[in-house]
C-alpha cells in the first residue's frame, strides 16, 4: 500500500474556514501601512545562502541549525528565506534604491522557513509581515514603527493583551565591551551553565541573556548589565525614543536581556509580547540595524524594521474571541432559480447586482434542485436573504426576497428596485 499523501511536518495547510481571519489581519495591516506612507515590496523565497550567513551571522541558531539549505543543479548553495530583512537589503542594493540618502519605507508579507521543532504557534513554514525603513537615523522613525504597531493592536482589539518590551544594544563597540565583560563573568561559572549556553558562550554570548533555563537566569542576576556599557550617542537615541513613546502615551517595559536572535541589530530593539499564548509569547519584534547595508558591501546606511508572525496573531485573535463574526459569513445573498429560463435570468440579475453593489457577497445556486433543496443550500450558506426566481417572477419581472435570519415576511421586489432595496437592508443589518 502506498503511503498516504500528507503535508510536511511543520508546514500547514490554511483551510477555507481559516483564510478569512488571515485576510482580515493582512488587509487591516496593509491599509494601516498605506496610511503611514509605506510601499509594498515582493521578494523571492529563495536566496543564495551567503546572503543569510553574512547578514544574520555565523554562529546564530538560525544559520547554524535552522536554515533549509541545498545545492541546486549548478552546485550553488541556496536557502529558503528564514527572515525578510536580509532579502530586503539585498533588493535595495541590487536596484540602487538607497544610494544617495534615498529614504525607503517598505513592507512585505509571505512565508519564511526554519527547521524548528513544530509546536503551537511555531512552525517550519511560517508567515511574516515585515516593515523596513532605510536612511532615517533618528529615534523618531523607531518611534513611528512602534506607534504603528500600537495602532494595529487597537484596530484588532488586542491593545490590552500585549506588552511592549524595549532595550538598546548600543553601538558595536559598546556591545563588544559588554560582551567581553559578560563572557568573563560567565566563564567563571561555566560549569553551572546549561549546555546550550555553554555553546553560545563562544559563538553568540549575548543570546545567553534570554535563555529559558532557570538555572542560567539565576546566574545572570548578578551579571554585568548592558546599559552600563552604552555609548553616549546610543543613550541619547534611547532617551529620544522613550520621550516620543511617552508623548503618545505608549506604556513600555525596559528589558536589558532583550537582545534578539540576529546579529545585525544595534541600538533599538523591541518586542510586543503576550501572556495569552503560553510559551510562544512574542507576536512582533524588531529593531535598528544601521550596520547591515555596509556588511553587504553598500555604503553605511541607517536601517530599522520589524516583523510580526501571522500565525501567532491569528491564534491570538481566535483565543481571545476577537475574530469579527461577519468574516464567517461567506454570502449576503443567495439566489434560488427554478427552471432554465429562471437560471439564465438569475445569472444576468446577479451580475447587475454586483455592478450596483460593489463588495456584495452573492451566491447563485448551481446544479438546479428542488425548492426545498435550494432553500436548504441558501440557509447553509449563511446568507441573510434568499432571492427567488421562478416562472411567475419572470413573468412579472420581480424576485421574491426572503429574509433567512429573522421571521420577516417575504416580499416581491421589482428588478429595477432590487439593488436599492438590498442596499438599504444590508446597511441596516
Amino acid at each position: 500500500m502506498s503511503k498516504t499523501l500528507q503535508a510536511i511536518r511543520g508546514m500547514n495547510d490554511i483551510l477555507p474556514e481559516q483564510t478569512p481571519t488571515w485576510r482580515y489581519l493582512e488587509n487591516t495591516l496593509a491599509e494601516l501601512l498605506d496610511g503611514y506612507g509605506y510601499q509594498e515590496i515582493r521578494l523571492p523565497i529563495l536566496e543564495f545562502t551567503e546572503l543569510f550567513a553574512r547578514g544574520i551571522g555565523e554562529g546564530t541558531d538560525v544559520v547554524d541549525k535552522e536554515m533549509y539549505t541545498f545545492l541546486d543543479r549548478n552546485e550553488e548553495s541556496l536557502t529558503l528565506r528564514p527572515e525578510g530583512t536580509a532579502s530586503c537589503v539585498r533588493a535595495m542594493l541590487e536596484h540602487g534604491l538607497i544610494g544617495g540618502g534615498q529614504v525607503q519605507k517598505l513592507w512585505y508579507a509571505g512565508p519564511m522557513f526554519r527547521y524548528e521543532k513544530p509546536q503551537k504557534g511555531r512552525y517550519r513554514q511560517f508567515h511574516q509581515i515585515g516593515v523596513e525603513v532605510f536612511n532615517l537615523p533618528g529615534p523618531d522613525i523607531d518611534a513611528e514603527l512602534i506607534v504603528l504597531t500600537w495602532r494595529l493592536w487597537q484596530k484588532l482589539g488586542l491593545a490590552d493583551s500585549v506588552t511592549l518590551q524595549l532595550n538598546s544594544l548600543g553601538s558595536s563597540e559598546a556591545r563588544a565591551r559588554y560582551r567581553d565583560a559578560l563572557v568573563a563573568y560567565l566563564q567563571e561559572r561555566y560549569d553551572l551553565l546549561d549546555e546550550d549556553s555553554q555553546r553560545r558562550l563562544t559563538t553568540n554570548p549575548l543570546r545567553i541573556l534570554d535563555s529559558k533555563n532557570g538555572g542560567t537566569q539565576a546566574l545572570l542576576v548578578d551579571a554585568p548589565t548592558l546599559h552600563d556599557y552604552l555609548d553616549e550617542e546610543s543613550v541619547a537615541h534611547f532617551e529620544g525614543l522613550k520621550a516620543r513613546l511617552d508623548a503618545v502615551g505608549i506604556r513600555y517595559e525596559i528589558n536589558q536581556k532583550l537582545v534578539r536572535g540576529l546579529d545585525y541589530y544595534g541600538r533599538t530593539v523591541f518586542e510586543w509580547v503576550t501572556d495569552k499564548l503560553g510559551a510562544q509569547g512574542t507576536v512582533c519584534a524588531g529593531g535598528r540595524y544601521d550596520g547591515l547595508v555596509s556588511q553587504f558591501g553598500g555604503k553605511p546606511t541607517p536601517g530599522v524594521g520589524f516583523a510580526m508572525g501571522v500565525e501567532r496573531l491569528v491564534l491570538l485573535l481566535e483565543t481571545l474571541g476577537l475574530v469579527p463574526e461577519e468574516l464567517n459569513t461567506p454570502a449576503d445573498i443567495y439566489i434560488c432559480a427554478f427552471g432554465e429560463p429562471a437560471e439564465l435570468a438569475a445569472l444576468a440579475l446577479a451580475e447587475r447586482l454586483r455592478d450596483a453593489l460593489p463588495g456584495l457577497r452573492l451566491l447563485v445556486n448551481a446544479a438546479a434542485g428542488s425548492f426545498k433543496s435550494q432553500f436548504k443550500k441558501a440557509d447553509k450558506s449563511g446568507a441573510r436573504y434568499a432571492l427567488i426566481l421562478g416562472d411567475d417572477e419572470l413573468a412579472k419581472r420581480v424576485v421574491g426576497c426572503k429574509p433567512l435570519r429573522d421571521d420577516s415576511e417575504q416580499q416581491s421586489i421589482a428588478w429595477d428596485a432590487l439593488a436599492e432595496h438590498l442596499a438599504a437592508r444590508l446597511k441596516r443589518a
